[in-house]
This record gives C-alpha cells, sequence and structure tokens, in this order.
C-alpha cells in the first residue's frame, strides 16, 4: 500500500495552476520527500481545462497516476473545475476551492451550460470556499491566486512555512518575490481560521440537547 499523498490541481488555462503544482512539488523535496507531477490533461491555453497531479511521499513514489476516487485533496481554481473533479476525491479527501466562477472554453463556445449554484453545492459537500481573488488583490499582488490557494493547502500538509517560502522566492521573478510570500501567509490566515471557526461550530452542534 503506497504512503504517498495525492493532490490534484486544477483549473482553467492562464490561472497559474501549473506553476502551483511545481511549488508544490519543489517544497516536497524541499522538506526530504520524493515527489511527482503528472502530466497536464486538458488545454493549458486560456480557457482551457488543466489538471495537474501531484503525488509526494517519505518511502517513494511509484507512479504518478491518480485513479478516479484517489486523490486526498483537490484545489481548484474555480468553482466549476471544482464540481467536474469531484469524483478524484477519495473518501475522507478534501477540497479548496477558490471562490470563483469562470467560463470554461466549452461555455464560451455554446457546448456546454454554467451549473446552477456551484457555490452552494460545493459547501454543503464540505469544500473550503476561498476568496482566493480578493485576497491576492489585498495582498497587492492580484495574479497570485495559485500562491493564495497553496497558503491555504499549507495548513493541511507537513511541510515548513520556512520550506514553501525558501521554495518560492526562487522560483518567482525576483520583483514579485514579496508579494507572492504575503499571497501565501495571506492565504495560510484565511484557511487557519476558517477551520477554527469549523472546528468551534462542530465543537458547539455536538454538545448541543
Amino acid at each position: 500500500m503506497s504512503n504517498a499523498t495525492t493532490v490534484l490541481l486544477c483549473g482553467v488555462g492562464g490561472q497559474g495552476t501549473v506553476l502551483a503544482a511545481d511549488l508544490l512539488a519543489r517544497t516536497a523535496l524541499e522538506s526530504g520527500y520524493d515527489a511527482k507531477v503528472s502530466e497536464i490533461h486538458g488545454m493549458s491555453q486560456r480557457g482551457g481545462a488543466v489538471t495537474t497531479v501531484v503525488r509526494f511521499g517519505r518511502e517513494g513514489v511509484q507512479s504518478m497516476v491518480s485513479d478516479e476516487g484517489c486523490a486526498d485533496c483537490v484545489v481548484s481554481f474555480e468553482t466549476t473545475e471544482a464540481l467536474r473533479n469531484l469524483p478524484n476525491v477519495r473518501e475522507g479527501g478534501y477540497l479548496l476551492v477558490a471562490d470563483e466562477s469562470i467560463q470554461p472554453l466549452p461555455v464560451l463556445i455554446g457546448r456546454a451550460s454554467m451549473p446552477e449554484d456551484a457555490v452552494g453545492t460545493l459547501a454543503t459537500l464540505g469544500a473550503t470556499l476561498i476568496p482566493a481573488g480578493d485576497i491576492a488583490r489585498e495582498t497587492g499582488s492580484p495574479k497570485s491566486v495559485n500562491v493564495v490557494l497553496l497558503g491555504a493547502l499549507a495548513t493541511r500538509l507537513d511541510f515548513s512555512s520556512d520550506a514553501w517560502e525558501r521554495v518560492i522566492a526562487r522560483r518567482v521573478p525576483p520583483k514579485t518575490v514579496d508579494a507572492n510570500i504575503a499571497a501565501f501567509r495571506a492565504g495560510f490566515a484565511f484557511a487557519r481560521e476558517a477551520a477554527a471557526v469549523t472546528a468551534c461550530s462542530s465543537k458547539h452542534e455536538g454538545g448541543a440537547s
């Protein structure tokens, strides 16, 4: 049985999904793990769906493949792709989703329609919805939605914040290092607070008579 952790990242072209997968894999390596990144499925141009799988583990990763129902986490850069990739989440897995809706290519060309109340559906399913666009803008780096989401993911993984920030500093353009690290920290803080609120709510519900 594999002890590898599988993270599936999905979005549409132009959102930085591929960079986010690269940063995650590099942080795993920085932290002493073996890591592998899948090929990109779909079209990476702006508007096309992009799905990337990162698998990492202490004992070595034998395969990059993630079958349906095997992802420990789905990190989605927008709500429609989150719904589309729901079947990939394993039982007991979790979803981190940017609270943003972007029309993918099939919708733009009239071959599909947007789902109704995607946010409500995801909330019902227990997804952590993150206003990643707003957070990125507040930190002065509107394009860093991907790094905000990695900050949220970091609250669920065993990698140190120092490891994440070292990788970010080496990988992003020098002029954007401070803004990207600010975006990472803001995403981390949001997710940690959201988790605390959820835990508090669950405690009160469990103690209700």
